[in-house]
């Protein structure tokens, strides 16, 4: 066994480092910082948390301000589009054993956090945009750990499923409930590390603190390279059984 096999198999217990617990940390860190960045830095708009953007955008508009709403709505459609983009990118590329589908879609993400860091501050309604749409297509790509439905930019979801996974092995006393627990606390409790670093760093570093959650990104882009063997694998066992 190689080093690249078997630092894989230290970090994920599942087929693919897409759904391991170590990858979804690192997402929810730097969802978590993404956060606080467009919130801090950006003009109070969230953007991962579409739930506030609606309520803010509903508020401002039926107060007659048009402006400041536009400031909302425009997130919350970049967020529709980049669900929409990686729903496509998963259709088109899932069968690749080139490179994991998933793995371009967080390659995407950090060409766009980076770009992000160029924008000046007179253009928050664009960076806030293009941050909304890359959030978007995190939360769709990446979806499961350890088997189970989570989000890695947003935390109600993780609070219900942890919550109710926590009830039920009180109640039956499973492990497999314990391990649920784990999970979704763990990426909640990841995300909010992120969010209160982003909060203070940004506050120094102004809009170039966005890169330091692109940087993040490139460790779970590395660490999905190790899922190449997997998918050769794969490639091989289809061939075998189709002669």
């Amino acid at each position: 066994m190689t080093f690249r096999e078997k630092l894989r198999r230290r970090l994920t217990e599942q087929n693919q480092m897409s759904e391991s617990f170590v990858l979804s940390l690192i997402l929810a860190f730097s969802g978590g910082f993404q956060d606080a960045y467009t919130y801090i830095v950006r003009q109070h708009v969230f953007a991962n948390a579409q739930t506030g953007n609606i309520v803010l955008m509903s508020t401002n508009f039926l107060a007659g301000q048009w402006h400041k709403g536009l400031r909302y709505l425009l997130p919350v459609l970049a967020f529709i589009f980049g669900v929409f983009i990686a729903e496509q990118l998963d259709h088109f590329f899932h069968a690749s054993v080139k490179f994991h589908w998933r793995q371009l879609v967080l390659i995407l993400e950090i060409l766009i956090l980076i770009g992000v860091g160029f924008i000046p501050l007179y253009l928050n309604t664009l960076a806030n945009t293009l941050v909304s749409f890359s959030c978007a297509m995190q939360v769709q790509a990446f979806r499961t750990v350890g088997g189970n439905a989570y989000a890695s930019t947003m935390c109600i979801g993780n609070l219900r499923s942890g919550t109710q996974a926590l009830s039920t092995y009180l109640r039956e006393r499973d492990r497999r409930y314990l391990l649920q627990v784990k999970d979704y606390f763990g990426v909640i409790l990841v995300f909010a590390l992120g969010a209160g670093a982003g909060g203070n760093i940004c506050k120094d570093l102004g809009e170039r603190s966005i890169w330091i959650s692109a940087c993040i990104l490139v460790i779970g882009c590395l660490l999905m390279g190790l899922d190449r063997p997997l998918l050769l694998a794969v490639q091989q066992k289809e061939t075998e059984c189709k002669e």
